[in-house]
Parts: structure tokens; sequence; C-alpha cells
């Protein structure tokens, strides 16, 4: 390495050095401040839905947070805090088909469900960042190809991911 090269490197290193921590989740914590998170049981007051999808969104929250945050999960209150339940679990029509058939029934084509999920954030470090949120998300398939009770797993793991996507970016990634 020519000198011009060797200097070109150092500068760059002390620029990095004094940008402070950088995470490419996008996660702003302050881990001097905030160290720890707790996530209570999520209730699901939706009346739908799999028996267990309250417990599922409690512990894929919680195992987002663990593999994206420093943060050490503890049961009480942590210095972030989440707590809510699942207010909505839809299953809408959202594409007639015709039948093309007077005796026979119009169809659906596309069939959509939705879940909402009721979020309280609580940072005790900073209570500006505190809210109370309902974050929404939804899948379609088609019923005409798709049985939706086969298709009901797969539909509720991919909403609640997009979901918890959602609740960090507005919890901890605060650009």
């Amino acid at each position: 390495m020519n000198k011009f090269q060797t200097l070109l490197l150092l500068l760059m290193l002390s620029l990095l050095a004094g940008c402070g921590p950088y995470s490419f989740t996008g996660a702003n914590i302050d881990y001097n401040v905030t160290k720890t998170i707790s996530v209570a049981n999520f209730y699901n007051e939706s009346g739908g839905g799999p028996p267990n999808i309250n417990q599922q969104l409690t512990e894929d929250l919680k195992d987002y947070f663990l593999r994206n945050t420093n943060l050490n999960l503890v049961n009480g209150t942590g210095d972030i805090s989440f707590e809510g339940g699942i207010v909505r679990y839809d299953l809408s029509p959202q594409a007639p088909v015709a039948s093309g058939n007077q005796n026979v029934a119009d169809q659906s084509g596309l069939m959509r469900l939705t879940i909402a999920i009721e979020v309280t954030y609580t940072n005790n470090a900073n209570e500006e960042y505190n809210f109370k949120r309902t974050f929404s998300n939804f899948e379609d398939y088609d019923p005409r190809t798709t049985n939706f009770l086969s298709a009901e797993p797969q539909l509720v793991e991919q909403i609640l991911e997009k979901i918890i996507v959602e609740i960090f970016n507005n919890s901890v990634a605060t650009w």
C-alpha cells in the first residue's frame, strides 16, 4: 500500500469511529440507557384465528427483537416494553368472479385475511417515544384453488411477520 492509500484508509476509519453505533437492522437504540425489553403476553379479543395466535405473536415479537437488537429479555418491566392484543381477524371477499351460469352463484376469486394488533409501547428511557397504536396487515389467497384451513397457518405467519417489522420500525428504528 502506498502512503496515499494508507492515509485514506486511516481517515475513513476515523470518520466511521466517530459516527457512533450503527445497526444494519435500523435499530436506533442507546445501549448505555436501554438494556432490557419486556413483552407481555398478547391477548386475542378478535374472536378469530387459530387458538394459539396470541402466543405465536408474543413469541415471534420477542424473537424478532432478540435477533435484531442487543437487548436482554426480562420478565416484569424492561427499559422498553410491549403489550397489547389482536383486535381484528377478518376474512373478506375481494374479487368476485362471475360463474357464467344463472343457476350457479358467483364466487369470490380472491379472499383477504386481515389481522390488526393494538400495541402499547413504553420507552422508560425516553417517554416521548411511547405510543398506543393499531398495526394492521393482510394476505390474499384464491379460494378456488386453495382451502382456507390449509392456507391459514402460512397466511397468519406472513401477516404477523409484516406487522412485527412494522412494530420494530415504529418503536426502535426511529430514523
